[in-house]
C-alpha cells in the first residue's frame, strides 16, 4: 500500500522544501521507499533529470534525500518567468509553452491530467509519497483550477500537512487565518499543522500551538527549531540569494556576482561558498562591482537579453571591463557566457521582440537564439587536463573564432571559449564548482590556497542532520498514520 501525505504552507519560503527533504532522508532511513512530488513549482533554479528532463532543483534535492534518481514526474509542471513573453511552462520535463500570468490561470487546468498522472506514476513505486504545496494555502483567489495546493489534494485524495514560519512574525494569524478563509471542505483536507524555524525556549510558545490547534481543530505536529546548516543546500529560488552567510575573516579570494532580475541555477556558486577561503559577494542593483574582486562571475540567465539590458543600466558593462583591465578574471556561465560574446540574435523572439543586441564583447564569439533547448548530463575535461561532471541547460547556440581557444572538451568536442590572455571564460557547462577537482583547479589558480571541502560528502552530511533535526521534533509516526493511501 502506497501511501501520501502533502505539506503545505501559509506563504512562500517558511520551508516546505526543506522540511520534505528532511522527511524523505528521514523515511528512506528507515527503510520506505519514498518519492517526493510538487504538482507545481515555480523556480528557474532547474536540474537535468537522466531522461533529458528538467524539473525544479529542490524537487532534484528532495530526490538525493530520499536516495532516487531525480524524475520529471517528481515536479510535472515547472513554471520559469522569463521577461515580457511571461513564464515559460513545462510540463513533464518538456517545454509546453509560454504564457503570461492571467494566460496560464486559464490553461492551467487542462494540466490537472498531466499531474495526476505523474502522481499515480510515481505512487506505483513507492511506499510513501511526499508532496509539496507551491506559494500561500490561503490563495482563494487563485483556487478555481488550482493544481498546486489544495485543489491537487482534493483531486488526489491526499491530506494535507500546514506548516507556519514564526521567524518572519504572525505565526498564529497565518495559520489561523488560513483557516478562517479556506471553504470548508478545503480545509478539511488540512489534518495537522506545524511551526518551523522557531528560536529560543519552546515552552515559551506551548500555549500558542494549543491556541493555534484550538482555533482551527487541527492538531499539533511539531515546533521545529531553526536548522543552522540550511544555508549548506541549495536553495529553491531567488529568494535564498537573500539568506544572511557566514562570516569569512579568513577569506583570500573575493568574487563578485552581479544578481540580475532573472538569475537561474545560481546554486553553481553553492560549492564555493562552502569554501572557507573564499567570500561571494552578491552585488545588487545599484552598487558598483567591486574593484578588489579577484575574479566576476556572470551566472546563468533565464532571458540573457533582458539581464544584458539589466547589467547595462547598472554600469556594471562599464566595471567588468575595468575589472579586466585591472588584470581581474572573469567567468560566464551558460546566459553570462552568452553575454561575453560580441552580440546576441533573438531571430524568432524567444525572449521578446526579435532582434540583435551588442554583447559585452570580452569574447570573439556570437550566439542565437532559439526555441529549443538543450538539456543532459555531461562530463568532460578542461583544458588544463582536469575533468568534471556537470550538466547543459540552455536555448541557443555559440559560435565564432574564440571558439578555437576552448574552455574544455564534452564527448570529445571543443565547449566553451577563452579570450586570448586567459582571464575571460564562457561555457555552457553548469555544476563545474561540485566537482572537488574543478574547484580546487580554480581556487589553486586564483591564489585562494587549496580546496578544503568535499562539497558532495558535505550535502549529504546535511542531509543527515537535517533529517535527525526533524526526527527530534516531530512524531514520524504520527506523521505516517496520517498519510492516506493512494493509487495502486
Amino acid at each position: 500500500m502506497t501511501r501520501a501525505l502533502m505539506f503545505q504552507g501559509t506563504g512562500s519560503d517558511v520551508g516546505k522544501s526543506l522540511i520534505v527533504a528532511g522527511l524523505a532522508r528521514a523515511f528512506s532511513n528507515r527503510g520506505l521507499k519514498v518519492r517526493p512530488f510538487k504538482p507545481q513549482n515555480m523556480s528557474n533554479n532547474a536540474a537535468v533529470t537522466a531522461d533529458g528532463g528538467e524539473i525544479g532543483r529542490a524537487q532534484a534535492l528532495q530526490a538525493r534525500a530520499a536516495r532516487v534518481a531525480p524524475s520529471v514526474h517528481m515536479n510535472p509542471v515547472l513554471l520559469k518567468p522569463q521577461s515580457e513573453v511571461g513564464a515559460q511552462i513545462v510540463v513533464q520535463g518538456r517545454v509546453h509553452a509560454t504564457a503570461r500570468a492571467a494566460e496560464y490561470q486559464a490553461i492551467k487546468p487542462s494540466l490537472m491530467p498531466a499531474v495526476l498522472e505523474s502522481f499515480a506514476r510515481l505512487a506505483d513505486e513507492a511506499d510513501l509519497v511526499l508532496v509539496e504545496g507551491a506559494g500561500s494555502a490561503s490563495e482563494i483567489n487563485l483556487r478555481a483550477g488550482d493544481i498546486a495546493n489544495v485543489g491537487f489534494a482534493r483531486a488526489a485524495g491526499v491530506p494535507v500537512v500546514l506548516i507556519g514560519d514564526i521567524e518572519r512574525g504572525g505565526v498564529i494569524a497565518s495559520l489561523v487565518g488560513t483557516h478562517a478563509v479556506l471553504p470548508p471542505d478545503d480545509a478539511a483536507m488540512i489534518r495537522g499543522f506545524l511551526v518551523n524555524r522557531f528560536r529560543g525556549d519552546p515552552a515559551l510558545f506551548a500555549a500558542g500551538m494549543a491556541e493555534i490547534a484550538r482555533r482551527t481543530g487541527w492538531a499539533s505536529l511539531g515546533l521545529i527549531p531553526f536548522f543552522e546548516a540550511a544555508h549548506r543546500l541549495p536553495a529553491e529560488d531567488a529568494l535564498g540569494l537573500d539568506s544572511p552567510r557566514p562570516v569569512k575573516p579568513d577569506a583570500r579570494l573575493r568574487i563578485a556576482v552581479p544578481i540580475l532580475p532573472r538569475i537561474s541555477n545560481f546554486d553553481d556558486l553553492d560549492p564555493l561558498e562552502a569554501e572557507p577561503s573564499v567570500e561571494i559577494i552578491r552585488i545588487k542593483p545599484g552598487t558598483a562591482l567591486p574593484g578588489d574582486a579577484q575574479l566576476v562571475i556572470l551566472p546563468g540567465s533565464k532571458s540573457t537579453i533582458p539581464d544584458l539590458a539589466a547589467l547595462r543600466a547598472n554600469g556594471w558593462d562599464i566595471d567588468l571591463i575595468a575589472h579586466v583591465r585591472r588584470g581581474g578574471h572573469v567567468l560566464g556561465l551558460c546566459g553570462g557566457y552568452q553575454m561575453l560574446g560580441r552580440s546576441i540574435a533573438d531571430p524568432d523572439g524567444v525572449e521578446g521582440p526579435a532582434g540583435t543586441v551588442p554583447g559585452l564583447g570580452l569574447l570573439d564569439v556570437e550566439t542565437v537564439l532559439s526555441g529549443e533547448k538543450r538539456l543532459a548530463a555531461v562530463t568532460g575535461e578542461t583544458a588544463d587536463g582536469i575533468s568534471f561532471s556537470g550538466y547543459e541547460m540552455h536555448m541557443g547556440a555559440t559560435e565564432g573564432p574564440g571558439r578555437a581557444r576552448p574552455f574544455c572538451s564534452i564527448r570529445g568536442l571543443p565547449e566553451g571559449a577563452v579570450s586570448m590572455d586567459g582571464r575571460v571564460i564562457g561555457t555552457y557547462a553548469h555544476g563545474l564548482f561540485a566537482d572537488d577537482r574543478q574547484r580546487a583547479a580554480w581556487l589553486h589558480r586564483l591564489g585562494a590556497g587549496p580546496s578544503r571541502v568535499a562539497y558532495e560528502d558535505g550535502v549529504e552530511a546535511t542531509l543527515d542532520a537535517l533529517a535527525a533535526h526533524l526526527e527530534a521534533h516531530i512524531d514520524l509516526d504520527r506523521l505516517l498514520s496520517l498519510a492516506a493511501p493512494v493509487g495502486r
